[in-house]
């Protein structure tokens, strides 16, 4: 069995480790070490879960995971529904209910799976009941809460309709004093489907000819707007989320495949393009919205 250590933080800054040690234990059996995690945001989560699924796929066995050493580390995971999905994904983790946030604030959304449209309505629902306390309390209108709810069920229906795979979503705030100043919302959907390259291939691959590829489709869905329906008007979504996201100097990044693309402002470390990533299936997307000064 292949022991892949778990960053001690995992957030978005880091997931790509976590995917290059999967691609790199190939089709062994795999132990994923978290016993040294100290912090972990919704990507991180997400990024977890997918990983396990995906090892699960390429090995043939289900994964096993070492828990976080830290009792306040792993009450935060349950907390957030983590534990409820890793049970689902790795073997041996206890299957136990969820514990209930201890106040509407302290979790936006927890750790949700998505596959189906129903899934999508049930997570838009769940957060209208939140976002507005949240996003009231970090400065923006309240027209922001339903601008809010339709990014998030646009970023979830993508699961649904691209990627034919298992999917989660989980939203939390936190206080980001030291980088930035101010709170920010991070928001993060992961999938274990095709990808935006294959999902776009048959509709789009021929007119690109030896330059499509991972990051051209995702160039081609996140600033034109190209989708894999024959109908005009869908396929915008993704478009649209970009430009709400830069209004609010928020930023976006999905990465697909073998690359990253990012509409990131100047508050953020992320690269407008990245390629050569370690092959990683389906889709993952982060968005990160800051308090309004």
């Amino acid at each position: 069995m292949r022991v892949l250590d778990v960053p001690a933080s995992l957030d978005y800054r880091n997931v790509e480790s976590l995917y290059q040690a999967l691609a790199d234990a190939a089709a062994d059996p795999v132990l994923f070490d978290a016993r040294r995690l100290r912090w972990v945001d919704p990507n991180g989560m997400t990024a977890l879960l997918a990983a396990g699924t995906t090892s699960a796929r390429r090995s043939g066995t289900q994964p096993r995971i070492s828990l976080p050493e830290d009792a306040e580390v792993t009450s935060y995971l349950s907390r957030m529904g983590f534990m409820r999905e890793a049970a689902v994904v790795f073997a041996g983790v206890p299957r136990v209910p969820a514990r209930p946030a201890s106040r509407a604030s302290d979790v936006l959304l927890e750790v949700t799976p998505v596959a189906t449209n129903t899934d999508v309505h049930a997570v838009v629902d769940r957060v209208q009941r939140r976002a507005g306390a949240i996003l009231l309390s970090l400065r923006y209108p309240a027209a922001a809460v339903v601008k809010f709810s339709v990014i998030l069920s646009e970023v979830c229906q993508n699961i649904t309709e691209h990627a034919d795979g298992r999917g989660w979503v989980a939203a939390q705030s936190y206080n980001w004093t030291k980088r930035l100043g101010r709170r920010v919302v991070v928001i993060a959907v992961s999938d274990v489907g095709r990808g935006f390259r294959a999902s776009l291939a048959d509709g789009h691959a021929a007119r690109f000819g030896d330059m499509w590829g991972d990051a051209k489709a995702l160039e081609a869905a996140f600033l034109h707007g190209f989708t894999r329906f024959p109908d005009t008007g869908r396929g915008q979504g993704l478009q649209q989320i970009r430009k709400q996201v830069r209004r609010w100097n928020g930023l976006v990044s999905i990465r697909s495949g073998t690359a990253q693309i990012a509409d990131a402002p100047e508050w953020t470390e992320s690269p407008p393009m990245r390629d050569g990533l370690a092959a990683f299936p389906g889709a993952q997307i982060n968005i990160m919205l800051p308090e309004r000064g």
